[in-house]
């Protein structure tokens, strides 16, 4: 391959991340696709369609991963879920804290990218200070406390710490007869969860599963097959075009906002380029930006007050230190994640409903004082 046809190709990869992310906004801003949402609904309402929404989008990309993976087209090893060690207190601690965070900011850093899309100014602020955060625990301040405490604490597996990795250990069979067998069996009791709702089953719940499920899918396939090259013509070692990670990477959005603001900061340094993350921020907003004003939904959207600020703050900052501590945030770890059935992914996304539950409870106590307050 030649540097010209190099350069082409990186040129594609970005092209097809952008507009997969544009479809990945438009859905999400469409149908109301929501992580901090569903965990909303059944904890107050007990009401579990945007949670059947989740389980559809992460079983069909499971299902679809296991697929591509047993095919040959997308390596497991290659993606950015894939490491040898289990690193179950990062997910731990960085999930509990991301998941607590997301609630207080309203939603997840993909659902922050939507509402900038659709006007939200208090979206915009999310954005920036998680982005700001992000980058200190990627580099900064609180990386230094990151990797000498929770990232100390892992367990090893040779061969990876992945579920299909232990099933083909423990059985003695092919690594990827294993990953198609358990993704097929994980995410077909995921599809049947969730489909097993009759008053599920309408147009915007599956457009809403299958359109997030199916863009990270088509994700992995653009970085990991499309994006692959097995040797740069310049290092002459294998390479995944235009990523942060230089692996195979699906959607996350901590991360990438961070770099996102490097790139815009630093624009004018030839160093900084795009690459798949970065351009699928931009392409979640656009996509939500112009479903928002066909539909008729853009709505210019501000603080409440100083508390609101102040919580939207907190939130941005704990999402942005626990997202990267966590490895992803409820769409990284959570479907992007979960469809590689690694398990750290698998600690990490019950730590946000956990985190998230808890924090739910905080705004539950919040709004209870001033009333026990007038009721000595």
């Amino acid at each position: 391959m030649t540097t010209g046809e190099l350069a082409m190709l990186t040129q594609q990869v970005l092209w097809g991340a952008f507009l997969v992310a544009m479809v990945f906004g438009a859905v999400v801003q469409r149908t109301g696709f929501c992580t901090m949402g569903a965990v909303s609904d059944v904890a107050t309402m007990g009401d579990w369609t945007r949670m059947r929404q989740w389980g559809l989008a992460a079983g069909v990309a499971t299902i679809g991963f296991g697929l591509l993976a047993w095919a040959g087209v997308v390596d497991p090893g290659s993606t950015l879920y894939a490491s040898d060690r289990w690193s179950w207190l990062s997910a731990l601690m960085g999930g509990a804290i991301f998941g607590f965070g997301m609630v207080l900011a309203s939603g997840c850093p993909s659902k922050a990218l939507v509402r900038v899309g659709g006007g939200s100014l208090k979206a915009l602020v999310v954005v920036l200070v998680l982005g700001f955060a992000a980058f200190a625990t990627l580099k900064g301040m609180t990386a230094v406390w990151r990797v000498a405490t929770v990232d100390r604490v892992g367990v090893d597996f040779e061969g990876g710490a992945r579920l299909p990795a232990w099933a083909a250990q423990a059985l003695g069979i092919e690594p990827r007869v294993a990953g198609l067998v358990m993704g097929l069996a994980a995410g077909g009791a995921l599809v049947a969860w969730a489909l097993r709702s009759r008053e599920f089953r309408q147009a915007n719940n599956l457009l809403a599963g299958v359109g997030v499920g199916g863009a990270v899918l088509a994700m992995w396939w653009i970085s990991g097959a499309l994006g692959h090259v097995a040797e740069h013509p310049q290092t002459l070692e294998e390479t995944f075009l235009a990523t942060n990670s230089g692996r195979a990477e699906a959607f996350s959005f901590v991360s990438p906002i961070a770099y996102t603001l490097d790139w815009v900061m630093f624009y004018s340094d030839s160093n900084k380029l795009l690459t798949v993350g970065i351009v699928s921020v931009f392409g979640a907003v656009a996509g939500s930006a112009l479903v928002a004003l066909a539909t008729g939904r853009f709505r210019w959207e501000g603080f409440g007050g100083p508390g609101d600020l102040g919580h939207h703050l907190a939130g941005a900052v704990l999402m942005g230190v626990g997202g990267v501590t966590a490895l992803g945030c409820s769409i990284g770890q959570g479907i992007s994640g979960i469809s590689t059935l690694s398990a750290t992914s698998l600690v990490a996304v019950a730590a946000m409903i956990a985190g998230a539950r808890a924090a739910l409870n905080y705004q539950v106590w919040r709004l209870d004082r001033p009333a026990a307050a007038s009721h000595p």
